[in-house]
């Protein structure tokens, strides 16, 4: 039976979603979890691939297992044994034909700064601090430079392993709310480090020190020495993806505009 489940991690603890040979990882954590109840070596393949300390608020992933279950006996069963790690599967359905990855057509993350001065007590290594006023404004009219179909090798990692750098970027909006600036990224994909990248520089534009234009000459120079800075992971979050048939499919277009 193949199931579908949803996934909520802190990213912190974990060398990022794929299984990693130098430290732990969410995909390893749900495995030995799903191990321990049925003896099955499983696969669990998810919508994206986080980075580490990158967190996921609904991340849809699949896993195939001979042993029945119900789906909310399996659920429950996970949870138990993920203890004491910071992962919770939120819900789980039989998903027969579904590839939570191959079928995705869209994956949205939020990123989350915290622009204030005085430093994080509750939420160090969820969000990014920056004491600098920062003007959201500017922020979003900037990032509507990237929007739509470019080569990103500018806001690629070196490491990158995807044959393209060409990406189409369906939405790249920054907005405050109270003391946050929240920048919410859509596409069908993103290149290694890709939002990230465009944070960081986007912060740069909000602190005065780019332009729309040093952003778009950024973007133009296909040239990762062009970029401005890489926001750390702390303040990114997977929170939703969308797929073709809803009946199988899982969508989060709701929370794509909730803070992780």
């Amino acid at each position: 039976m193949r199931f579908r489940l949803t996934v909520e991690y802190d990213g912190r603890p974990f060398q990022g979603w794929q299984r990693q040979a130098h430290g732990p990882s969410v995909q390893q954590g749900i495995e030995d979890a799903i191990h321990s109840i049925c003896g099955e070596a499983v696969e669990v393949i998810a919508a994206g691939r986080t980075d580490a300390g990158v967190h996921g608020s609904a991340m849809p992933a699949h896993v195939d297992i001979e042993r029945p279950f119900t789906p909310f006996r399996l659920m429950e069963a996970i949870n138990a044994r993920l203890k004491p790690l910071p992962v919770a599967i939120l819900d789980c359905a039989e998903a027969p034909d579904w590839h939570a990855r191959f079928d995705c057509t869209q994956r949205r993350y939020i990123y989350r700064i915290i622009n204030r001065r005085a430093p994080l007590a509750l939420a160090a290594g969820l969000a990014w601090r920056v004491p600098a006023a920062l003007d959201a404004d500017a922020m979003h009219a900037a990032a509507q430079r990237l929007v739509g179909r470019h080569d990103f090798t500018t806001f690629r990692s070196a490491q990158c392993q995807a044959n393209s750098p060409l990406r189409t970027l369906d939405r790249l909006d920054v907005m405050r709310v109270g003391d946050e600036v929240h920048v919410h990224a859509a596409a069908r994909s993103f290149l290694h480090h890709q939002v990230r990248s465009m944070v960081g520089c986007l912060k740069l534009v909000g602190q005065g020190r780019w332009r729309a234009e040093d952003l778009a000459d950024a973007l133009a120079a296909r040239d990762r020495s062009a970029l401005g800075i890489n926001a750390p992971p702390d303040g990114l979050c997977f929170v939703g993806a969308s797929y073709p048939d809803l009946s199988v499919g899982f969508t989060m277009s709701n929370r794509g505009n909730e803070a992780p």
